[in-house]
């Protein structure tokens, strides 16, 4: 295994949750955080805490998540959500089967810890785009974002999107490309005290997720 793994994390107003992130990171898994236009102070915070900081100024989730891939310089990279959603400790469990070469793409399948964890909007919105991409020969039934690949192999799928609908463009990129694609459970916890999401944290959020989603659906050629 390579003895440094790069984690990009896209950040938008992460303030309150960085230091918990970043300070539960395992040894030899390196921080890159994108800020994307914080005004929390988020890159301050970041780099107090030891993180690299990379400010992409063009907003969008799949904008940060780019720009972290073409700083990162590791051979693995993990992209994983600043909100303190996710425990950093179980990124060694997603790497493994990349590390070993018997999986290219590793990614979470979310359990929330509790009812109000996950919004019934954003669970049920789920569900459909994650059903729609098994009738493409995706096998997954979450889209979420804690994903393990290979730098070189991720950048070279060409994906376009710079805004939700990125983490579904690649998913159809890399089962068209004839990657083998493993989803492990995960835990999903209530983000940090002090941040809100952007997608799941308001119906309207989840309809503009649902929207480029739809759009990426309608555009991305699927087939092998």
């Amino acid at each position: 295994m390579a003895t440094q793994i790069d984690v990009v994390l896209p950040c938008l107003d992460e303030a309150a949750a960085l230091p918990g992130v970043l300070t539960a990171l395992p040894a030899g898994y390196r921080a890159i955080v994108v800020d994307n236009g914080s005004r929390d102070g988020s890159p301050e915070v970041a780099a107090r805490h030891g993180a690299r900081v990379v400010h992409e100024p063009r907003r969008g989730y799949g904008a940060a998540v780019h720009a972290g891939l073409e700083a990162a310089d590791g051979d693995l990279v993990c992209v994983l959500d600043a909100d303190g959603s996710f425990d950093p400790a179980e990124l060694p469990a997603l790497v493994a089967p990349v590390a070993a070469g018997v999986a290219d793409l590793s990614v979470g399948r979310r359990r929330p810890v509790g009812s109000g964890v996950w919004p019934w909007h954003a669970r049920v919105g789920t569900a459909l785009v994650a059903a729609l991409l098994r009738r493409r020969g995706v096998p997954l039934r979450d889209l979420s974002p804690i994903r393990v690949a290979r730098r070189d192999a991720l950048l070279s799928l060409g994906v376009t999107d710079r805004a939700f609908g990125y983490p579904l463009e690649l998913l159809i990129r890399a089962a068209a490309a004839g990657w083998r694609i493993h989803e492990l459970d995960v835990t999903y916890a209530p983000r940090a005290a002090g941040t809100r999401s952007k997608v799941s944290g308001s119906v309207r959020g989840t309809l503009r997720a649902t929207r480029d989603f739809a759009g990426v659906l309608r555009t991305v050629d699927g087939s092998r």
